[in-house]
C-alpha cells in the first residue's frame, strides 16, 4: 500500500508522484501520432515511445493510481474512472457491447447501483436472484453476475466462491468497497471484476470523488475502450488524492473497526436499538465468512430502531459530533437514513426499512463516538 504505484520515482529525483494536468500531449508525427491515438482508443495500454495523445485516453497519474490499486486486489490491472457509479456503467456497457446484456444480481446493493440495473438505460436487463438462485437466474445472454459484500447498506454477507462456482463461465462483479482489498480481495476467490467506490475509503477523507475496477487484461481492454468512448475518465487531482489515500488505508481501516466492533457491541446493551448489523458480532455470520473470506467486521454499522421511522428521525437528528450525511468511509463519523436517501430510488419492496440507519464509523476516540450515540438514543426515549 505505501510502495504500489510508486516505480521510478526514485530515478526521476522525486519522492512522490507530480500532478501532470496537461490536457493533450504533443505528437511525434501524423502517422505515429494516429497510431497511438487508435491504439489507446482501443483499449490498449500506453507503449513506450508513443504519445498520450490526449487526458481522455491516457494519464500517468491515473495510471500510477490503477497500477496500485491492481497489485493490492491481486487483479492483471485496473481501470479508474470519475466516480463509482461510472465505474459500474461501464462494466454494464462492456457487457452490452458483448452481445451479453442480462444481468443477474443479488440485493442488497447500493441504491445508486440498483437504481440503475432496475432502470434499464443503459440497455441491460436483469433478474434479481438471491444468493442459492443464481444458478437457476443464469440465461444464455447474462454478461455478469454482480453482488456487493458486506451489502449496502443492511451489511448482509455473501459468500463469493459459492456465488462463482453458481455462475459458471459468466463473471462474478463484487462491489468490494465496504471491505477495501485490506479486509477482502474477492479474486483470490474467483472473482473476475471487483469494483471500489474510490471516493470512500480508498480515498478516505471526503474530498475526491473517483470509482475503480480490477480485474484482468481482456476486461480491462473492454473497460477502457469504454472509458474512451464515454470520456469518464478519473480527473488527475484525484488520482492524486486517491493514490496517497492509499498509503495509510491499512492503519485507517484497522482503527475505524476496531472502534466500530466496540461501538456495535455497546449499542447491542440499548433497549432502543431492535438489532444490531455488524458482521464481527457473536452469532452474525453462520458460515464463518469473517475469517475466511474477510479479514475482520469492517467499519460499517446498521442499526435497526424499534421505533421506525420517527426514532430513526429523532436519532439523526440528535447526532451531533457525528455528521449526518451521505457516503462513508472518511476520517470523520457519519450517520444517514438510506430509506431518504442513498436507497431513495429502490423499489418499495427491495428498500431499507424506516427503522435503519447507517454508521460509517470514523477515526475520532470509541469513548466520545459513544457518547453521542447514546445522547441521541437518549433523545428516542425522552420522546416516547
Amino acid at each position: 500500500m505505501v510502495h504500489g504505484g510508486m516505480a521510478g520515482l526514485a530515478a526521476a529525483g522525486v519522492h512522490v508522484p507530480a500532478i501532470d494536468l496537461s490536457t493533450t500531449n504533443p505528437v511525434n508525427d501524423v502517422r505515429t501520432g494516429g497510431d497511438s491515438y487508435e491504439s489507446l482508443a482501443g483499449g490498449h495500454p500506453l507503449k513506450e515511445g508513443d504519445s498520450p495523445v490526449y487526458q481522455r485516453l491516457w494519464q500517468p497519474g491515473v495510471a500510477r493510481f490503477e497500477s496500485a490499486l491492481a497489485e493490492l486486489e491481486n487483479a492483471e490491472s485496473a481501470v479508474a474512472f470519475s466516480t463509482g457509479m461510472a465505474a459500474m456503467t461501464a462494466a454494464l456497457l462492456a457487457a452490452v457491447e458483448a452481445g451479453t446484456p442480462h444481468i443477474v444480481a443479488v440485493r442488497p446493493l447500493y441504491g445508486g447501483s440498483d437504481h440503475l440495473l432496475e432502470s434499464g438505460l443503459l440497455g441491460t436487463s436483469v433478474t434479481w436472484a438471491e444468493e442459492d438462485q443464481i444458478a437457476e437466474a443464469i440465461r444464455d445472454d447474462t454478461g455478469l453476475v454482480i453482488v456487493e459484500t458486506p451489502a449496502n447498506p443492511s451489511l448482509d454477507l455473501v459468500d463469493i466462491g459459492s456465488v462463482v462456482t453458481a455462475a459458471g463461465d459468466v463473471p462474478v462483479l463484487v462491489d468490494n468497497t465496504f471491505c477495501t482489498p485490506v479486509l477482502q480481495r474477492p479474486i483470490d476467490h474467483g472473482a473476475a471484476l471487483v469494483l471500489h467506490s474510490a471516493t470512500k475509503y480508498l480515498g478516505g477523507h471526503g474530498d475526491a470523488m473517483g470509482g475503480i475496477i480490477a480485474t484482468n487484461t481482456e476486461w480491462t481492454m473492454c473497460l477502457r475502450r469504454v472509458r474512451a468512448i464515454t470520456g469518464a475518465l478519473l480527473h488527475p487531482m484525484g488520482a492524486y488524492l486517491l493514490h496517497r489515500g492509499l498509503r495509510t488505508l491499512a492503519v485507517r481501516m484497522r482503527a475505524a473497526q476496531a472502534t466500530a466492533g466496540e461501538l456495535a457491541r455497546r449499542l447491542q446493551t440499548r433497549p432502543e436499538v431492535g438489532q444490531v448489523h455488524y458482521p464481527g458480532l457473536a452469532g452474525s455470520d453462520p458460515r464463518g465468512l469473517v475469517g475466511s473470506q474477510m479479514r475482520g467486521g469492517g467499519a460499517m454499522i446498521a442499526i435497526e430502531l424499534a421505533g421506525g421511522f420517527e426514532a430513526a428521525r429523532t436519532f439523526v437528528e440528535h447526532c451531533d459530533l457525528i455528521v449526518h450525511a451521505v457516503s462513508l468511509g472518511g476520517a470523520d463519523t457519519l450517520v444517514q437514513h438510506p430509506a431518504s436517501l442513498t436507497h431513495r430510488p429502490v423499489t418499495a419492496t427491495a428498500k431499507p426499512g424506516d427503522g435503519l440507519v447507517r454508521l460509517s464509523v470514523g477515526l475520532e476516540h470509541v469513548d466520545d463516538l459513544a457518547r453521542d450515540l447514546f445522547t441521541a438514543l437518549d433523545a428516542i426515549r425522552d420522546a416516547a
